[in-house]
């Protein structure tokens, strides 16, 4: 069973049908949609400001999930897949977004729907990526236009962890 740890009375609220790894850790001010995913030693620690996260989202293995106190919520919308050891710190991701593996975006930064931040890039600050767009780098820059048909993929890509949540007992 996964670690859920209240902190100061606040408690995780976990939707319906949701797979938490055994060795997951969700702690405090943390919200998580219907059928969403968190894998094997990732972290939603949601002790010092809040954490939203919508539904048929997944957060892969050894992923972060934080914010900064008094300054900078993180706000997850749906259909979201976050990369094996990414961090996501802070910040807003939109509706269909891909975070690749171990790509970081810290406060404030502002992914929009249907974008796909590239494995190992770094989303400064305060950074709005584009909809509809792949960053890449150190730190993040546009590198192109995917369109909108990228979202499905990306959607897809989220379906598809609900399905292989699916293998694993509840």
């Amino acid at each position: 069973m996964a670690l859920i740890i209240p902190i100061q009375d606040q408690y995780p609220s976990i939707g319906q049908d949701c797979f938490l790894a055994e060795n997951a850790t969700i702690v405090g001010q943390v919200t998580l949609g219907d059928q969403c995913s968190v894998w094997f030693q990732a972290v939603v620690r949601g002790d010092v400001n809040t954490i939203t996260i919508g539904h048929h989202t997944n957060i892969q293995d050894g992923a972060i999930i934080h914010g900064t106190y008094q300054k900078a919520a993180t706000h997850i919308g749906n259909y979201v897949s976050i990369g094996h050891r990414a961090i996501v710190h802070g910040c807003t991701l939109e509706d269909r977004v891909l975070i690749g593996m171990g790509a970081i975006v810290m406060d404030h930064a502002v992914v929009q729907t249907g974008s796909l931040i590239a494995a190992g890039a770094v989303v400064l600050e305060n950074t709005v990526v584009e909809p509809y767009s792949v960053y890449a780098g150190i730190p993040a820059k546009k590198v192109k236009e995917i369109g909108e048909e990228n979202a499905a993929m990306i959607e897809r890509i989220a379906n598809n962890y609900i399905k292989y949540s699916g293998w694993y007992p509840r």
